[in-house]
């Protein structure tokens, strides 16, 4: 802001809050010619310009203050994370010994286990198309295969020490994979 707009502002002296000030100043000050109509403008461009510096100022300051948060927080999730960890490691070994330990609960907090069994996972859903196409599975296709219909006809086998996915009728479904069971862990406090 330059020292011509500071001087259009305090010669304004005025801060205008609500509609009823607005409509007294609207009866003390009316634009009738050319220089009323200037004298307006320069007021609009301090106020402008002052409304720009705080946005200015504000945005600088957001900025620091994010930046304040990020480095203290970081810290913070790493420690979390250390901890979590050990939760894991140790809820894990407890399976180990007790498969039936799903869940330990103390008065600060609970570590949980969900075991997800093997189920068919999309590898290539090209192959997985042509496959639905050729064998006359139109009732799964729209625009694309309906993966969670026909993942529920499939089934798990093993040929050859290989786990595979076949269909209803024993034949192997190109483009599908077996994603492994797998334990995952969650922390609540």
């Amino acid at each position: 802001m330059n020292q011509l707009q500071v001087a259009e502002l305090e010669d304004l002296g005025v801060e205008v809050t609500t509609v009823e000030e607005q409509e007294e100043l609207k009866q003390r000050f009316q634009i009738t010619n050319i220089e009323s109509l200037n004298w307006a403008f320069r007021k609009v461009s301090a106020l402008q310009s002052k409304a720009k510096e705080i946005e200015t100022l504000a945005a600088a300051e957001k900025q620091r203050i994010d930046q304040w948060a990020v480095s203290e927080l970081k810290p913070i999730e790493n420690s979390l994370d250390f901890f979590k960890q050990l939760i894991t490691e140790y809820h894990s070994k407890q399976l180990e010994v007790d498969p039936k330990a799903k869940t330990i609960s103390t008065p600060y907090g609970k570590s949980k286990t969900r075991k997800t069994s093997a189920q068919p996972e999309k590898a290539n859903e090209e192959d997985i198309l042509q496959y639905v196409f050729e064998n006359n599975l139109d009732e799964f296709v729209k625009s694309s295969v309906k993966w969670v219909d026909l993942k529920k006809t499939l089934k798990i086998v093993e040929i050859s020490g290989e786990k595979v996915v076949v269909d209803e009728n024993g034949q192997i479904v190109p483009g599908v994979t077996v994603k492994p069971e797998s334990i995952s862990y969650s922390v609540e406090v």
